[in-house]
């Protein structure tokens, strides 16, 4: 069973980082502004966020509607590792090596976007110019930072994995 369990939530991993890639193409493709938006980053992570807990209720499904916490936090976090490893790797090859001007003009509007955004809110200017200033030659899509959102995002879906874990955990009533 053990194997079905690392296949199913291998496999909802793949789609889920076909899903993710087809997004980031076509974004790239057709309004690489859109990278911008806040909303985007939301509905990413929810998508994320429900495609490891279809692979964990789904693993639990094959297990016979009976899950441990290892086995349902186990089946969540091998689909959300894996799907968010590929876009990444997606995200690397467009941003470090396909296409780096793209970076900069998106490094460039988040700046940008962020100089507007402490201006509404009133912080001073020297608070922004520090800001900026900590901003400006830093590289957000680069591959060191692209792995490092990876492994911050990991350690973020993990958390809500482990909520997870223990919401589709079920013991067997037959087994001592």
């Amino acid at each position: 069973m053990e194997k079905s369990l690392k296949s199913i939530s291998l496999n909802q991993g793949i789609i889920l980082g076909v899903i993710l890639t087809v997004i980031t193409v076509l974004i790239y493709a057709f309004s690489i502004d859109m990278f911008t938006k806040w909303w985007l980053g939301i509905l990413l992570f929810l998508v994320i966020l429900v495609f490891g807990i279809i692979a964990a209720v789904k693993s639990r499904k094959a297990l016979g509607g009976f899950m441990t916490f290892k086995e349902a936090f186990t089946s969540y976090f091998i689909t959300v590792a894996v799907g968010t490893l590929i876009s990444t790797i997606v995200g690397v090859v467009i941003f470090a090596v396909i296409d780096p001007d793209a970076a900069q003009y998106l490094n460039e509007k988040i700046i940008e976007m962020t100089m507007q955004t402490m201006e509404s809110f009133g912080a001073p200017q020297a608070s922004i110019n520090e800001a900026i200033a900590g901003m400006e030659g830093k590289n957000n899509f680069s591959a060191g930072m692209q792995f490092q959102s990876y492994v911050i995002r990991l350690l973020i879906l993990s958390v809500i994995g482990l909520i997870v874990g223990v919401s589709l955990k079920k013991s067997d009533p037959n087994q001592a």
